[in-house]
């Protein structure tokens, strides 16, 4: 329809909203398939998270290449190495101990899971703790080990945006490889029906 504009808020929530769907349609918004991973005998986790930085970072470049964007408009915050550390341990403690994520925590209390719920009031209560002890020291630990040479891969690693992509690439396949060897050790990855709310 033509003047028809979504607002940023209502197509935030549309796509979350089908992003939500397609998770627990897959049986992403089960415990039981998440803490599978950290048992190494689901991948799918890892997989999935994985090949959405490839689709990404190979889409980025190819818009770039077309002139459709300007990389240079894109904001890249800061790395901060030391920040990413400590805040990737705390987030993979929480989700091998509570079989989620703050994504997936939505999902599975959507579809009716009550531990979800008190996962989502730990959320809160851990960013709320955050929230008031925030001061100097946080702050200084947060700032610690920045990147300075580069803030992206081919930065770093001084090459093109599209060797970096073809090198993610490469890690994707191996991952995949990988993944399907522990897969097979095992019972195979936690099926969409194996997930629902009952057959944990």
């Amino acid at each position: 329809m033509a003047g028809f504009e979504l607002s940023t808020p209502v197509s935030g929530l549309l796509c979350g909203l089908l992003f939500g769907f397609v998770l627990e349609n897959a049986g992403f918004g089960s415990p039981a398939k998440l803490t599978a991973q950290f048992r190494f005998t689901d991948w799918s986790v890892l997989k999935v998270m994985f090949t959405a930085i490839v689709v990404a970072a190979g889409g980025l470049v190819l818009l770039q290449s077309l002139g459709w964007i300007d990389m240079a408009n894109v904001f890249v915050p800061s790395s901060l190495l030391v920040a990413a550390a400590v805040g990737g341990v705390l987030v993979g403690a929480g989700f091998a101990v509570g079989g989620y994520c703050p994504g997936t925590s939505v999902v599975g209390l959507c579809s009716g899971r009550l531990d979800a719920l008190m996962f989502l009031a730990g959320i809160v209560l851990g960013t709320g703790v955050f929230a008031l002890s925030y001061g100097p020291a946080l702050e200084s630990l947060m700032a610690a080990g920045e990147v300075e040479s580069g803030d992206s891969l081919s930065e770093i690693w001084g090459i093109t945006p599209g060797l970096a992509v073809l090198a993610m690439l490469a890690m994707l396949v191996l991952i995949f490889m990988l993944a399907r060897r522990f897969e097979q050790r095992g019972q195979g990855p936690v099926t969409a029906v194996q997930a629902m709310p009952g057959h944990e």
